[in-house]
């Protein structure tokens, strides 16, 4: 399938990116507007000749009609026989969308209703705890149920105005310690996010919760929310069904922030941001769905990610938002790209005979420029760089800041692009009127090599409408990538034999069952544990 493509990068790899700007026309040719959103891929060593042929191999994938599949609700997760319906809960254009012949809307609608008079009576006081007004929200959860409304809270941070809010996903006792150490149980609301509330992990520090608040209010379930599709083990629990929201097999964990998982948010930003939040993604799937494909931004990011990874080689991806509120996205991306598109097997159960998805990691700038830019500029791999900045910050008497930001932002791109040969470096230390008489081993160490591509995502300003069109857009991208690649990206088995194993060991190192049935390391390595914990 890459064939062609891979003969192309062949004969062009040595070519350098800023020679592709001899095209006056370049830069506007080759980046995305959409008004408030700007996606720059010029600093690629995709030509017209390579887009086309990567155009075309969309086109040949049928990533049109899969586009089309999923948002008319037809069930092209095969392994799990679901719809994928995570944009129903962002759709606004008043349309009926149908899961299994049913118009999925009314539910949707019904539930945002109730998350909308539950987060307004926490904001107003009406819902009290048993010390007064909730000051304080937890949310227990953990891979989707976590990240998503963790990242997204984080990022609109300027824009709290409820409740602090705080997240619980590691079932490391340090985490729920530290974090429920400094509250009040009498003001605090406990959110536990489980769709099939037996996670193991949430669960045990649900109870764990539920036992801390249990010393101080006589009815601590009168404090815990739910967001579950399990009636019964919430009931169990103690939980009642007014207090439970419910969420549908059609949504993914890692897809699932614009529903009831994301309750936190909104208590935090209140209902009005929220709806913004929600109309910002629905505005993406809008244009996603309508743009041709040579100008639909998440159809172009993810062909260059397909470029760098399928075909260049380039087998890591680092984001790098130039935005500390969005210090959290990286991981949030991790999760949703290689949850998604890191598997072995096509759709219909074949070997892969290429590389499935990237490893996806990075930091916001500056400080990654700090700690691994190093190797970015000057390692012997070559690493993609996808960044991302706001024209404008929210704290205006600190523009001198973003001005800085901003300048170093681009400065990294175009120092990737550019590098400096040995002949620059050797001139410079001579301006420098460095006198030493090994100038050119000195100078080695200071070579970039250069032609390092990289793509720039531009916003206006981090509001909750951009929040919700830059994850709409990644969630789209990944969708494109394992079309292309042939992959089911709304399944996860990868993590179930963990999950099982644990469970076993769990049994082992609490006494239950016996060591000897397992491998000799792992024999060593529990016998190794149960020492120290005498020590």
């Amino acid at each position: 399938m890459f064939t062609k493509l891979k003969r192309h990068w062949e004969a062009k790899s040595s070519r350098s990116i800023i020679s592709l700007f001899d095209d006056p026309n370049r830069a506007a040719e080759f980046s995305i507007d959409l008004g408030d959103l700007f996606f720059d891929y010029s600093k690629t060593q995709i030509d017209k000749e390579c887009r086309e042929e990567l155009l075309q191999m969309a086109k040949v994938k049928a990533v049109e009609q899969f586009r089309s599949a999923m948002f008319s609700g037809e069930k092209i997760n095969k392994t799990e026989d679901r719809s994928v319906l995570h944009v129903a809960l962002r759709n606004k254009s008043g349309s009926k969308i149908f899961s299994d012949g049913e118009n999925v809307m009314p539910k949707i609608s019904d539930t945002l209703a109730k998350m909308r008079a539950f987060t307004k009576s926490i904001r107003d006081g009406e819902f009290k705890g048993l010390g007064g007004n909730i000051t304080d929200v937890v949310n227990i959860g953990i891979g989707g149920s976590d990240l998503g409304p963790f990242m997204a809270t984080s990022a609109l941070a300027a824009f709290h105005t409820g409740p602090k809010c705080h997240f619980v996903s590691n079932v490391d006792s340090a985490q729920i310690h530290d974090i429920l150490k400094g509250l009040d149980p009498k003001t605090t609301l406990i959110i536990v996010a489980s769709k099939t509330f037996t996670t193991t992990e949430t669960m045990t520090n649900a109870r764990t919760a539920l036992d801390w608040m249990t010393r101080e209010v006589v009815n601590p379930t009168n404090q815990f929310v739910a967001v579950s599709n399990s009636l019964i083990n919430t009931s169990a629990f103690g939980i009642p069904e007014e207090r439970v929201f419910d969420f549908a097999d059609w949504v993914g964990g890692r897809y699932s922030v614009w529903g009831p998982i994301g309750l936190s948010l909104m208590i935090a930003i209140g209902e009005k941001n929220f709806d913004e939040f929600l109309e910002g993604a629905f505005e993406m799937d809008q244009h996603f769905q309508e743009a041709p494909i040579e100008t639909n931004m998440p159809i172009m990011l993810a062909l260059v990610g397909i470029w760098h990874n399928q075909i260049c080689g380039f087998h890591t991806r680092a984001v790098l938002p130039y935005e500390q509120r969005l210090s959290k996205l990286p991981a949030y991306l991790q999760q949703l790209e290689m949850e998604s598109n890191g598997k072995n097997v096509s759709a219909d159960g074949k070997k892969l005979p290429y590389d499935s998805g990237p490893i996806v990691w990075g930091e916001p700038g500056t400080n990654g420029q700090h700690a691994f830019f190093q190797l970015i500029h000057q390692g012997t791999r070559i690493i993609p760089c996808e960044f991302m900045v706001g024209a404008a910050c929210d704290e205006s008497y600190l523009t001198d800041h973003h001005n800085i930001l901003v300048a170093n932002c681009l400065a990294q791109s175009e120092a990737l692009m550019l590098g400096m040969s040995m002949a620059e470096v050797i001139e410079r230390l001579k301006l420098c009127q460095e006198k030493r008489t090994n100038i050119e081993s000195i100078a080695a160490h200071r070579v970039f090599p250069g032609n390092r591509p990289s793509t720039t995502l531009v916003y206006s300003k981090l509001n909750p409408s951009i929040l919700g069109k830059i994850i709409a857009l990644y969630e789209h991208r990944v969708f494109v990538e394992g079309i292309i690649l042939g992959i089911n990206s709304f399944d996860q088995w990868g993590v179930e034999l963990g999950k099982v194993l644990a469970e076993d060991l769990t049994e082992i190192i609490t006494g239950k069952k016996s060591k000897l049935s397992k491998d000799g390391s792992t024999q060593m390595l529990l016998s190794r544990i149960e020492a120290y914990k005498n020590l």
